[in-house]
């Protein structure tokens, strides 16, 4: 077995606390996961069966339509799946959309990050984008890169009018606001200020309020196993951690107060599994004595942010000015003191203002446990190495992943680098296979502090980052 794969397969009886959900679009949704493959269903932890079974939102699209979503794709990808089995050509659908295969028999032939409703609908829930895939394996728990959420829902749309299905929830509201410029991100904190809006501080629902300013901006979703060592949440640190603060994208209009609060025992018990979820091992060789160099300049100049790793970690979970830090500030930007002020009134923060920062004024350093495979590396997801993080001006300005490859010189994602976008990328769709950090929100600027050390320290502490 995989070794970062059979890392996940080991809790069944730790007592958990859990995490923090922060999942896809609009009127999107809650749950998630831990790698359980082969055990028996009585050895999983009651957070994580919640999470695979039980359907918080309607369906976005049923199997009818799943089945049929190949044929909105572009002219020599749509002539392949054509002519591929059908066993073939439901690999290319989970390929082409990011999707992940179910790891267990909860999944019932759906994607991870999928609940059947019992009645054939597929329901999204947070696995969606907290379940991703390094070098072919799938890990629960880590960010799906992977993920072309826009382009799912612009084919399901396409796909219904054409059967002349109803339209869901997704559907329509994906109209109104982007659901992720890039591949692998999405614009999910602009969901959750979308939805809240429409709530009082009780969670009754108002649709005549007022829609607050949208900076939209895409985000690379953070790796549930930071969620142990963290007492805030979110990029800026601007929550205090707790499992209410996990249920705000099942705040879509249909989900009354009374019936949304029902539900926090449920997140109880997720937040509770989310917190047992470990990070994955390096599975590649490693260089022992160079890395041992790795951890004494790592020691001297990066945990002071970072925090020190072994049996006697520390974590100081520090927010970094973000005129200190320099990157991308868009993410920061979009939530005003006005929203935050809001939600530190609510039921979210439990009616407690000090659980809310109004004015975080950067980002936090993040936990790097397991920092090897949660490529790629910003907030917004816009590094695609550790070996370009330390060396900030050989970043590419486009770049594009493989499909599976992963690049162990440079610890990331196996990338082609380009000077600008391609010519030959004509439409939407083929643009969202690349990432441009010319575009708004998505600057790979910043964090410069590895300057301060030699090239020979550099390739020192990238050899430790992998052991952590």
């Amino acid at each position: 077995m995989n070794r970062p794969f059979q890392n996940l397969l080991d809790a069944k009886t730790r007592q958990p606390p859990i995490l923090i959900l922060m999942v896809c679009f609009i009127l999107s949704v809650a749950l998630g996961d831990r790698c359980m493959a082969g055990e028996p269903r009585d050895a999983v932890h009651p957070g994580y069966r919640i999470l695979r079974t039980k359907a918080y939102l309607p369906p976005d699209f049923d199997d009818t339509v799943f089945d049929e979503l190949w044929k909105q794709w572009p002219p020599e990808l749509r002539d392949r799946a054509a002519a591929a089995t059908p066993t073939q050509r439901r690999e290319m659908l989970f390929s082409e959309y990011g999707l992940m295969p179910s790891p267990d028999a909860l999944g019932n032939g759906k994607a991870l990050g999928y609940v059947d409703d019992g009645r054939g609908g597929w329901v999204m829930n947070c696995l969606t984008c907290h379940a991703g895939k390094v070098a072919g394996q799938v890990i629960l728990g880590l960010p799906n890169s992977h993920l072309a959420l826009q382009t799912l829902v612009e084919d399901v749309r396409a796909t219904k009018i054409q059967m002349q299905k109803p339209l869901s929830h997704m559907d329509l509201g994906s109209l109104a606001m982007p659901l992720g410029t890039t591949n692998g991100t999405t614009n999910a904190v602009m969901f959750g200020v979308a939805l809240e809006a429409l709530r009082d501080d009780d969670l009754n629902v108002h649709l005549t309020n007022p829609q607050p300013k949208m900076l939209h901006h895409d985000m690379d979703a953070p790796p549930w196993w930071h969620l142990r060592k963290k007492k805030w949440i979110y990029a800026d640190g601007f929550v205090a951690k707790s499992h209410r603060a996990l249920m705000q994208f099942m705040l879509i209009p249909r989900n009354d107060a009374k019936t949304f609060k029902s539900w926090e025992a449920d997140y109880r018990q997720i937040l509770a599994w989310i917190e047992t979820i470990q990070p994955p091992k390096y599975p590649f060789e490693i260089d022992d004595q160079l890395a041992e160099q790795g951890r004494v300049v790592f020691e001297a100049t990066c945990s002071e942010c970072h925090g020190t790793y072994g049996a006697e970690w520390t974590y100081p979970e520090r927010i970094v000015d973000i005129d200190e830090l320099g990157t991308d500030p868009l993410r920061l930007q979009s939530l005003s003191p006005a929203y935050r002020r809001k939600y530190g009134r609510g039921w979210l923060a439990n009616y407690d203002p000090t659980r809310v920062r109004e004015h975080p004024g950067g980002y936090v350093a993040p936990p790097l446990d397991g920092i090897w495979a949660t490529a790629p590396y910003f907030h917004n997801g816009s590094v695609p190495t550790l070996w370009h993080l330390l060396h900030p001006d050989q970043r590419p300005t486009v770049w594009r992943r493989s499909v599976e490859g992963y690049d162990t010189k440079r610890v990331g994602l196996e990338v082609a680098e380009f000077a600008e976008l391609p010519d030959d990328v004509q439409t939407p769709r083929a643009a969202r296979g690349f990432f441009n950090t010319r575009a708004l929100g998505k600057s790979a600027d910043g964090h410069r502090f590895p300057e301060t050390l030699s090239e020979t320290e550099r390739n020192a502490v990238l050899e430790y980052l992998k052991t952590l």
